[in-house]
């Protein structure tokens, strides 16, 4: 059987094979984005390029030859590859995540709690609530929603009541009879001390106890809460709620060491001989020792081995309890990473490409689909208004909470986290901008009943026409345009609903970005 070498890897073929092929069955990874089984290659992409016989060249598209050596890991190709994404991207018009979502401290889902609301599948959107955010009914009375100015509706009229949307769906959850908790990996017997017991340390000890670790709080007060207790006035943040709330995360298996007071300075390292690691989340400080431990803003770990910081005791003059939120679950990534000898970098921020500024033309496309009602306010007028007790402020209603949600212009990427240009851009270091030009107008098909498509975002691989040619669609798709402004559309100017009757799934699943999408995703 003929042979060829890859990266130093035997592998056989047989004849008429390219070497992509070749590649996938000695599972070998060569990124390719216009590449599918069944078809014809069209070798539009250029990212599954490798080098063969001294020339670079498509593997997808190059039948592996008997001896050929393939190099597909050199720096040669891997900045040849970048090229190829980065002048793909030069033409992307799309944001990865919503603005609301990446303004957002703890940089939680917002877009997809809110489809959550609207399909009433409120344990779903707890959970996404959760999966960054540990104190929602906490964080929805005092939090001063830094999301909603990032809000994209409030170009357009006035932002989405987010923090109030986040609130309801934690109250939904702390009046029910199974209150929502997260799945957390089986105890690895690691111990992590945390100093202070406000949002900074009940945070840390939250996505500890999620990774697996045991954690012990110590705290100078009777009970939990830090400033969330002892400082926030009960008119805005009812004790009763700080209770429900914090009792979600005792359950996890936290230990609480009450009224132990921790100097810092002359303790700590007697901490560090009894547990794994210490975290200091003692609030806003003067202590000089804290200013001298040279604390990384990005994994916020010390000079002192095993030693974090987190929230306020940073030196951070903002006193906001979201963004002390986010730095716990930091932490915890960066304990787990230092447990786990792997490099301590905390959480590595993901390839992001973003619109800008949208022009009153690309606003009304966004809005077209959202309600056009103004912002809700609780009223306690449409149905049961959530509270968790007689002395708490107004929230809103089951009805004023969907209501409000559909305002949402639901402008990130239902495909984010699958997007393949997005993940080898991730992967090659690709810069967006290095080509980028003055960009085109963003534009939207929505009257499919379940399938988006933003043109865009298209790479006219031309996979979707493909498969709708294949499947004798009675319109399908086709290549518009010529040159750099080809584009995917529906031929007669008709729209997406009418082109794809029957494979509209099959094309979703099968594009490389998100420039097809299913509307329930996100």
């Amino acid at each position: 059987m003929p042979k060829l070498i890859i990266d130093g890897i035997s592998c056989d073929f047989q004849q008429g094979e390219t070497i992509l092929d070749v590649a996938q069955k000695a599972n070998i990874d060569i990124p390719s984005l216009c590449f599918m089984k069944k078809y014809p290659p069209s070798t539009s992409c250029m990212v599954c390029i490798v080098k063969a016989r001294d020339r670079i060249v498509p593997s997808c598209a190059t039948k592996a030859e008997d001896g050929m050596v393939v190099e597909s890991e050199t720096s040669e190709i891997h900045e040849a590859r970048r090229t190829a994404l980065e002048l793909l991207l030069s033409d992307h018009v799309g944001d990865c995540i919503s603005p609301c979502n990446s303004i957002c401290p703890a940089e939680m889902n917002i877009p997809l709690m809110i489809r959550q609301i609207i399909s009433n599948d409120l344990r779903g959107a707890i959970a996404t609530v959760k999966r960054d955010i540990p104190i929602p009914a906490i964080l929805g009375r005092i939090c001063p929603a830094p999301c909603e100015k990032g809000c994209r509706r409030g170009d357009y009229d006035d932002p989405v009541s987010i923090c109030l949307l986040k609130r309801y769906v934690a109250d939904v959850d702390l009046l029910s009879e199974s209150q929502y908790l997260p799945n957390c990996l089986t105890s690895n017997s690691k111990k992590v001390a945390i100093i202070g017991g406000g949002p900074a340390g009940l945070s840390s000890a939250y996505f500890l106890m999620k990774k697996g670790y045991n954690c012990t709080i110590f705290d100078d007060h009777e009970k939990l809460g830090g400033a969330l207790r002892y400082k926030v006035p009960d008119d805005r943040l009812p004790k009763y709620v700080v209770d429900m709330e914090i009792e979600t995360i005792i359950k996890l298996g936290l230990e609480f060491k009450p009224n132990t007071k921790i100097d810092i300075e002359t303790q700590v390292e007697s901490l560090l001989s009894k547990f794994d690691a210490v975290v200091i989340a003692t609030g806003q400080t003067d202590d000089s020792f804290i200013k001298g431990l040279a604390i990384d803003r990005q994994s916020m770990q010390s000079k002192i081995k095993g030693l974090f910081v987190a929230g306020n005791a940073v030196g951070r003059k903002a006193n906001m309890a979201v963004r002390s939120v986010a730095d716990g679950k930091v932490v915890a990534n960066s304990i787990d990473q230092y447990l786990s000898d792997l490099p301590v970098i905390g959480i590595r921020k993901a390839f992001t490409t973003r619109i800008g500024k949208l022009s009153d033309s690309e606003m009304k496309i966004f809005a077209k689909n959202a309600s056009q009602d103004q912002r809700y306010e609780p009223s306690g007028i449409g149905g049961k208004t959530v509270r968790l007790c007689p002395e708490d402020n107004l929230g809103f209603s089951d009805e004023e909470a969907v209501l409000e949600s559909l305002r949402c212009l639901h402008c990130d990427c239902r495909k984010a986290d699958s997007c393949k240009l997005r993940i080898y851009s991730d992967i090659y270091n690709a810069n967006p901008n290095r080509y980028r030009g003055e960009r085109r107008q963003f534009e939207q098909q929505n009257q499919h009943d379940i399938v988006i498509y933003e043109s865009g975002k298209c790479i006219s691989c031309g996979l979707c026409i493909k498969i709708a040619s294949s499947a004798k669609e009675p319109l399908g798709l086709t290549f518009i345009g010529r040159g750099f402004n080809v584009r995917v559309g529906v031929p007669f100017n008709q729209t997406i609903e009418k082109g794809l009757q029957k494979v509209a799934r099959e094309c979703v699943e099968s594009c490389p970005t998100g420039a097809l999408a299913f509307k329930e995703k996100g």
